[in-house]
């Protein structure tokens, strides 16, 4: 585990920081466009060592203490399956922690978003793949069904 998971406080004052410049940019940016595409390849090259990034497009890091709720083997996003074991171990793959219960831990640890881990998730939008969750957030490309009250 890397510093920066260890400082989720640190990494959601970077997240406001980012988001404020990036919501200044608005106007320039256009789906599929260069801008989008400088962002895509820097969030692999930062967002994937750093939480295991699997590019859903729907980043709700800052939402669950910085940890990847797409590195769940089930990919929830709304919570433990019901099969975290009693050590916080994964139900699927013991090896491995609990995705949950490190994001409610880590999420105690934040203070601006630490209480939104409580928020509802709506399912992934598959469709975003590969695309970037700054941008996504910026230009409202949220892949949130129609009538979805999040």
């Amino acid at each position: 585990m890397s510093f920066l998971q260890n400082a989720p406080w640190l990494l959601e004052w970077a997240y406001r920081t980012a988001g404020a410049a990036l919501g200044a940019a608005r106007p320039l940016l256009r789906p599929g466009g260069t801008i989008e595409r400088v962002f895509v390849a820097g969030e692999e090259l930062t967002k994937g060592p750093v939480f295991d990034c699997r590019m859903c497009g729907q980043c709700i890091l800052h939402m669950t203490g910085m940890t990847c709720p797409m590195t769940c083997p089930k990919e929830l996003r709304n919570g433990p399956c019901g099969g975290v074991r009693p050590d916080g171990r994964c139900e699927v793959k013991p090896e491995m922690t609990c995705v949950w219960v490190e994001a409610w831990r880590r999420s105690a640890a934040m203070p601006m978003f630490g209480d939104q881990i409580r928020h509802v998730q709506p399912p992934v939008d598959r469709r975003l793949q590969g695309t970037s969750a700054w941008i996504n957030e910026v230009i409202g490309r949220t892949g949130v069904p129609t009538g979805w009250e999040a």
